[in-house]
C-alpha cells in the first residue's frame, strides 16, 4: 500500500497537471478544428434541437489524449524505468482505440456525413486490440485466469482460452458502452470522472503506483476537457476521444484484475447500451408479430429518452452522474476486503 502523504501528493500532482495541460491544449486545438472546419454531422433522426450543434468541433479528445500522455510519460517515468509498466499499457491500449476513433471521425468530416468506419471493421479492428491486451497483461502478470467476483470475495477459475474470449467481449463492449454514452453535452466526461476516481482509490489501495498515475491522468484530463465540453458545448470529443475513454476504462478493470467491477462502475453505459439494445430489439419483434414496429423509449439511448420527456441536457448529465458516482461507492465497498480493509 503506497504511503498515504506520497500517495495524496502524487494524486494532486497529477491531477493538476493533467488538469492544466488539457485547458492549454483545448485552447490551441478548438480553433485548429474550427479552421479545419472539422465540425460534427448530427444526425436526423436524433432530437431535433440538436441540430443547432450542427458543426460544433469535433475530435476534442485529442486534448486530453494529448496530455494523459504526456503526465502519463514523464510523472510516471520512475514506474516505467523500474519495470512497471502497467499504467502505460493501459494507456498504449487506450491510445488503440483513439486511433480508430480518430479514423472514424476523420472520414465524417473529409466527407461530411454521420458515417464513419464500417461496423465490420470497427469490431475486427477492436477485437484485435483487446486480444493483444490481454495476452499483454498476462505476460505482464497483472492478470490471471481466476475472475474475481467482488462483494462475495471469491474467485473463479477459467481456462486462459475462456478467459481470453471473456475478455475480449468484455472488453470490446466496454468501449462501445462508453462511445454511446457521448451524446449530450459533457455527459460522457462527467459520468466516467467517478469512475477515475474509483480506479485512483483502487489502485492506491493495491499500491499499484503506475496505475494510480494513469488514472490520475485519466480525472485530470476529464476536468479540464468539461472546461469546454460542459452545456453549451464549445467541443465534442469525438470517437477519438470516447472509443479512448472506453480504452481506459476497461483497461485500468482488467489491470487491476477485476473486470467484472465494470459492473457497477459502468452502470450508466450499461443502462446506455441496454436502451438501444431493447429498443432495437422490441421494435423488431412487434413489427413482426403485428406488422407495426412499437418502442419502449421514447428514444434510445436512455439519455434521449430522458431529454424527450422534458428533461433539459443539464439535469439528464447531474443525474447520470450521480448515479455512476453512488455506483462507484457501492464498488468500492465491494472491493475493499480484498486489500484488507
Amino acid at each position: 500500500m503506497l504511503n498515504v502523504k506520497d500517495a495524496v501528493i502524487e494524486i494532486l500532482l497529477v491531477v493538476g497537471l493533467s488538469f492544466a495541460l488539457t485547458a492549454f491544449f483545448g485552447r490551441l486545438l478548438i480553433p485548429v478544428l474550427r479552421a479545419l472546419h472539422a465540425g460534427q454531422s448530427i444526425k436526423e433522426i436524433g432530437p431535433k434541437w440538436h441540430m443547432s450543434k450542427q458543426g460544433t468541433p469535433t475530435m476534442g479528445g485529442l486534448m486530453f489524449i494529448t496530455a494523459m500522455g504526456l503526465v502519463t510519460l514523464v510523472l510516471g517515468w520512475s514506474h516505467i524505468s523500474s519495470g512497471n509498466r502497467g499504467g502505460l499499457y493501459v494507456y498504449l491500449f487506450a491510445l488503440v482505440f483513439g486511433a480508430i476513433g480518430f479514423i472514424d471521425d476523420y472520414m465524417k468530416v473529409v466527407h461530411h456525413e454521420n458515417t464513419g468506419l464500417t461496423a465490420g471493421k470497427k469490431f475486427l479492428l477492436q477485437l484485435s486490440a483487446a486480444i493483444l491486451m490481454t495476452v499483454l497483461l498476462r505476460s505482464e502478470g497483472y492478470l490471471s485466469p481466476n475472475l474475481y467476483i467482488p462483494f462475495v470475495q471469491t474467485t473463479i477459475p477459467l481456462s486462459w482460452t475462456v478467459y481470453m474470449a471473456f475478455a475480449a467481449f468484455v472488453m470490446v463492449g466496454c468501449v462501445n458502452a462508453v462511445n454511446i454514452t457521448d451524446g449530450v453535452d459533457g455527459l460522457s466526461s462527467s459520468v466516467t470522472v467517478p469512475v477515475a476516481l474509483f480506479f485512483t482509490v483502487v489502485a492506491a489501495l493495491w499500491g499499484r503506483g503506475e496505475l494510480v498515475t494513469v488514472s490520475c491522468a485519466l480525472l485530470g484530463g476529464l476536468l479540464g476537457f468539461l472546461l469546454y465540453n460542459h452545456y453549451p458545448a464549445q467541443v465534442f470529443m469525438g470517437d477519438t476521444g470516447s472509443l479512448f475513454l472506453g480504452g481506459m476504462v476497461c483497461g485500468l478493470a482488467f489491470a487491476l484484475d477485476m473486470p467484472l467491477v465494470l459492473i457497477p462502475v459502468g452502470i450508466v453505459y450499461i443502462a446506455e447500451t441496454m436502451s438501444d439494445i431493447l429498443q432495437v430489439s422490441y421494435f423488431k419483434l412487434t413489427r413482426k408479430l403485428t406488422g407495426t414496429g412499437k418502442r419502449l423509449f421514447k428514444m434510445a439511448p436512455l439519455h434521449h429518452h430522458f431529454e424527450m420527456c422534458g428533461w433539459k441536457e443539464k439535469k439528464v448529465v447531474g443525474v447520470f452522474a450521480t448515479v455512476s458516482a453512488l455506483f462507484c461507492i457501492i464498488a468500492y465497498f465491494g472491493v475493499r476486503q480484498r486489500y484488507g480493509l
